[in-house]
């Protein structure tokens, strides 16, 4: 991105100084971004684009109201100032209560660990692109559709704030998804795969297994048995680990969500214990290169509001210890902020979202979690899922009856559903594997698709509700 981006600096702390005495909290945020986007449905481009865009976002905060305008042109930054600060101060009416930020003045960038993708054409992005719908179609002629998209983002952003803080902090984030579609009959199985990096276009290079695995269980599918619905001990793989822990259990840990629900704060009232002492779980977004958490999907060095990111302990041997906070929603509850305000991009307010979430590793073998188990259900992957509160449901994208203690024959349409608190206290044992997915784009308040990483071990649980046929 260009050397000018960075010039703006001095313009948006000479209006923070201007303006900041009108209100209790100012930010100026201004974004860079270069984007890639590539869609191909069967045998047709849906979307070839390349862009660039250059925005901001105003915020102001007085008397505990916040006023929020975006601007695609930076000839109407002050309109756009005196816009949010007016906005401010017409809802203002009680008191200002953020969480204490020490102010900071640098320059960051997650690293990358390989080719950045704005450096690579878009010829061969295209290319890369083809040759995985070339794996999908070519694998059986039941397949009617399948789809492979690309997406690639780099983003530079100046954040300056009324308190002293001036950060520019960049990244770049990739995204692949696949799918595909088998018919036979009356029969249609889709079979899903997605995978994502924070760090090196070649990441996404060599996924020719994953990519014909997509394809091969919507096939297997087809003539697959139905699972019995029933109640169950199931075996999850990490992979629906990580999806279970950000899905049900996360999004129950932003203190926004919390704070604007008086019952929900009770039920997630800090000291209360919701499994073994064998379960810990964190989110943490700090590029640190250790184990549970590297450079991910969510990983980065400031939040939006310039609260430098953290690792955050949510469950502490089975008990609940923390939860996610912006500096308004820590100051709130007189907690201290987390670094978890984040926005999709300058046309969305900061929200209280996750960025990388995992149940750490156990300590029981991967081969003697379905020991002991007479009829269960070992599942894998995902295909989809949603939650609504404490309640969850998922599908998932492989399974396989558990009989006597060996895995058995395999099955279709599994989906597990449950209360997230009931599904927590019935862990009874933890793998001591461990995977990251990378796959994460969430949703949340109209801001969907926000890169996050999830992961964890596998997991043994017992009376797990699956759908299916009846007897």
């Amino acid at each position: 991105m260009s050397d000018s981006f960075a010039e703006h600096k001095n313009r948006l702390t000479e209006l923070i100084a201007k303006y900041r005495d009108r209100v209790d909290f100012l930010t100026i945020r201004l974004e860079q971004a270069e984007e890639t986007n590539i869609l191909l449905r069967t045998n047709k481009i849906e979307t070839l684009s390349e862009s660039i865009a250059l925005g901001g976002q105003v915020r102001a905060c007085y008397r505990g109201g916040w006023g929020f305008s975006a601007f695609d042109d930076l000839t109407s930054l002050i309109a756009r100032i005196e816009e949010a600060i007016a906005a401010a101060r017409m809802v203002g009416e009680s008191s200002t209560t953020l969480a204490p930020v020490e102010p900071v003045q640098t320059v960051c960038r997650v690293p990358l660990s390989g080719s950045d993708p704005r450096n690579i054409c878009l010829a061969t992005k295209k290319a890369l692109c083809d040759r995985y719908n070339n794996l999908l179609r070519s694998y059986h002629d039941c397949l009617t559709t399948t789809t492979v998209s690309y997406g690639d983002s780099s983003q530079k952003i100046i954040l300056a704030t009324s308190e002293g803080s001036v950060i520019e902090q960049s990244w770049s984030d990739m995204e692949m998804r696949f799918s595909a579609t088998a018919r036979k009959d009356n029969l249609i199985q889709t079979g899903r795969e997605t995978t994502g990096s924070r760090q090196a276009y070649e990441d996404l290079t060599s996924l020719d297994r994953q990519v014909i695995s997509a394809a091969q269980r919507a096939v297997d599918a087809l003539s697959l048995p139905k699972i019995k619905g029933d109640i169950y001990t199931v075996v999850i793989d990490p992979i629906l680990t990580g999806l279970f822990v950000h899905e049900a259990f996360g999004h129950l840990s932003e203190a926004d969500l919390a704070y604007e629900n008086p019952d929900l704060l009770e039920v997630m009232s800090l000291g209360k214990r919701f499994g073994s002492p064998e379960l810990q779980i964190f989110d943490g977004a700090a590029p640190i290169e250790s184990e549970d958490n590297y450079i991910h999907r969510g990983s980065y060095f400031y939040d939006d509001e310039g609260t430098p990111a953290t690792t955050t302990q949510l469950i502490k041997d089975g008990v609940l210890v923390g939860r996610l906070h912006s500096r308004e929603t820590a100051g709130r509850l007189g907690e201290a902020p987390t670094g978890n305000a984040r926005c999709l991009d300058y046309h969305y307010s900061p929200i209280v979202r996750m960025s990388n979430t995992w149940i750490a590793r156990g300590k029981t073998p991967v081969k003697d979690l379905i020991q002991g188990v007479a009829e269960g259900v070992y599942a894998r992957n995902w295909l989809g899922g949603m939650t609504n509160g404490e309640m969850f449901t998922f599908s998932a994208g492989e399974a396989w009856m558990i009989r006597h203690g060996e895995l058995a024959e395999p099955v279709k349409d599994v989906t597990l559903s449950g209360n997230v608190f009931k599904t927590l206290a019935n862990i009874e044992a933890i793998g001591d594997d461990f995977y990251w997915d990378e796959s994460g784009g969430c949703g949340k308040g109209g801001q969907s698709g926000l890169a996050v990483g999830c992961g964890g071990p596998s997991l043994k649980i017992r009376d797990v509700t699956i759908g299916g046929d009846s007897d």
